[in-house]
Order: C-alpha cells, then structure tokens, then sequence
C-alpha cells in the first residue's frame, strides 16, 4: 500500500473512532487536533498532529505552539513534543495518530507535573497591585451625553414614508422638477443685449 492509501485508510478510522467526541478536531484532511482537560483549567492544552506526504513511513508533525496552549510553560511544551516524537519510532510505517492521542492521554498527568497550576491566582495578584496613579484627572469626569433629537409620532411615520423597506431613500428623491421649477420662476424673455452679435458683411 503507498502512503497515500495508508492516509486515507487511517483518517477513515480516526473519523469513526473520534465521531461525536468534541475533543478531537480535524483541521485539514491531515492535520488533526485533541484537547485534554477542561476550558479555563492551567492544566489544559491542546495538542496538534500533522501528517506529512512520507506518513506513515516517517513520522507525524508535532505542534503544541497553538494559540489554546499560551498557558503552558515552555519546558512542558517540549517534554510533551519529545517523548511523542520518541514514542512515534516503534509505529514507524503503521497507522498511529490514535495511538499517540491515547498515550498522551494515558501520560498527561506526568506530562503536566511541572506545569504551575496558579496561572489564574499570579495574574489576579498582580492586579491587586496596580495603582491608578496613571488615570487622568479628566478620565474622571463624567462624560457628557448627547441627547437624540425626540420626534413626534408624525414626524416619525413621514420620516418612514420617505424611505423604502431597506431603508435607503427613494431614487430621484433631491431632483428638482425642471418644469414645475421654470413655472414658478418664470421664462425669462430674450432682450436685445441677450441676442448675439453677427458681424457685419
């Protein structure tokens, strides 16, 4: 079988084994995400395996540099990256994108040993101790609200008469009737200074 066949051989696995499970993600056709441990929690993190075109035969991408792992220092990132990439060696060849999901799983809590589970209490402790010295005097004040101008119940409903379902005025609502226009104006009649001169011959 080519590396192709074995792909689509283990995505159609994966998909049946990981169907309704809202940890695990598929990104694009080879890149496949799962998330251990609850939202909110310092302890969770989300690992991404991507195969490339040799997979199986080499081994997948690694990447726990996602936005969702900002929380995890960095030496447990590479712990994490380390012992899967050693751990891929003996699958070399063979379908192990589940197998290595289920290891992490089955080691997350050794994994996670040296990650700081008071990520949520440091950042609040360092709130506690800024000052509002920086605060200008006028960021104080009381801003003042401009009042929309209230309109009648009539002046609303001919307000709406003048616009059209989206909205939008109708077109050719500021053009000026050029009849109606020369009517109330008045034609001007030709003088004799308006007419143009013609030489003489």
């Amino acid at each position: 079988m080519t590396n192709s066949q074995l792909q689509e051989e283990e995505l159609e696995v994966l998909l049946s084994i990981y169907d309704g499970d809202p940890a695990f993600k598929q990104l694009l056709p080879t890149t496949f995400q799962y998330k251990y441990g609850e939202d909110g929690d310092s302890k969770s993190f989300l690992l991404e395996i991507s195969w490339g075109s040799t997979y199986p035969t080499d081994k997948p991408s690694i990447n726990m540099d996602t936005f969702y792992n900002k929380h995890i220092v960095p030496e447990v990132k590479a712990k994490i990256v380390s012992s899967i990439s050693n751990e891929a060696e003996q699958y070399l060849g063979a379908a192990m994108t589940y197998t290595l999901f289920e290891y992490v799983k089955d080691k997350a809590e050794e994994f996670l040993a040296t990650q700081p589970d008071s990520l949520v209490k440091d950042s609040g402790a360092a709130l506690e101790h800024l000052t509002i010295s920086n605060v200008q005097e006028h960021d104080l004040q009381p801003k003042k609200v401009v009042k929309k101008e209230q309109l009648s119940k009539a002046q609303k409903r001919k307000q709406w008469d003048r616009v059209d379902a989206k909205g939008d005025k109708p077109r050719g609502w500021d053009w000026v009737d050029v009849v109606k226009h020369l009517s109330q104006t008045g034609s001007k009649q030709p003088t004799s200074q308006d007419l143009p001169l013609l030489p003489c011959s």
